[in-house]
């Protein structure tokens, strides 16, 4: 296997890495709804962090010491709380709409990793690509509709946490080979479960077994798609892998379809078309740049 990976190219293999994060991720997004039908959103949250941690822990025992080292603390705690803040404004969003809707306004993440990568890493962003981000903007208006009987505070969260993780996601791109992946792996979770553990028994419901049980399995399937996911970063370009975020939003669609009965409404469905043909754009004028400024 890790021969044949090693045939492809970087951002090929980025790419793999990333649809199987995206996978992932995308099954811990319904289990996390399934949970919160019967628990506090917070306390889905907490098992999120606090089952990732111990695993990783539990799996790193033998050499935890040495893959905590990090010249960039700073940094890593950042990304940490970054994710934490993606992770609980996703989590209550699915807990109150549905959950193709609320992935459907998320998949503006790689629309805000251009305009990220502009102020921040200082990148040349174009007017095309400018107008790209706008349009995708738009298209998750189209979807919260702002002004309509149907807005509500919770149609907010999914972007809150685009924000958040489009922001992690810049942080660990410029970790890249920087840091080791173990490292990063680590780190992503750490800040999280020590804030979750501190406010979490003033939501906290006990758990029947089949919910523990689920809870624990959070641990695996986070922790799968988090590794993946600095794999995805430390393998391939950003503006080669992000587009590819948009397979979560076909995963959300077959996991709310066939585990919770939602069919996506035809505004949800008209936005999340304008959000994907405008993050296309932008990444198709992302591979033009590479070779002609635009």
């Amino acid at each position: 296997m890790s021969q044949a990976l090693a045939r492809i190219s970087g951002d090929a293999r980025g790419i793999l890495f990333y649809v199987g994060a995206m996978l992932f991720f995308s099954m811990m997004d319904a289990m996390a709804k399934e949970l919160a039908t019967r628990h506090d959103p917070f306390q889905v949250v907490w098992a999120r962090y606090v089952s990732q941690t111990f695993w990783a822990v539990l799996v790193l025992a033998p050499r935890l010491r040495r893959v905590m080292r990090t010249p960039y603390l700073g940094l890593q705690l950042l990304r940490s709380a970054l994710l934490f803040g993606a992770t609980l404004c996703f989590f209550f969003a699915i807990s109150l709409m549905g959950l193709a809707r609320a992935v459907a306004v998320f998949e503006i993440t790689p629309l805000m990793l251009t305009a990220m990568a502009y102020f921040v890493l200082g990148e040349q962003v174009g007017l095309r690509r400018w107008a790209g981000v706008l349009i995708g903007f738009a298209g998750a208006l189209i979807i919260i509709r702002p002004g309509s009987e149907v807005f509500s505070f919770a149609s907010l969260l999914p972007m809150g946490a685009a924000f958040c993780f489009a922001s992690f996601s810049i942080a660990t791109r410029f970790l890249g080979e920087r840091e080791s992946p173990w490292t990063s792996f680590v780190y992503s979770t750490l800040l999280g479960s020590v804030i979750a553990s501190a406010i979490v028994p003033f939501h906290w419901t006990t758990p029947a077994p089949a919910d523990a049980a689920l809870m624990a399995a959070f641990g695996i399937f986070g922790g799968i798609g988090q590794l993946l996911l600095v794999l995805a970063f430390q393998h391939g370009r950003a503006s080669a892998v992000a587009p590819f975020s948009y397979v979560g939003l076909i995963f959300a669609t077959f996991w709310g379809w066939s585990i919770f009965a939602e069919i996506p409404g035809i505004w949800t469905v008209t936005g999340a078309l304008v959000i994907v043909g405008a993050g296309l754009y932008v990444w198709h004028r992302e591979q033009r740049a590479r070779r002609s400024p635009g």
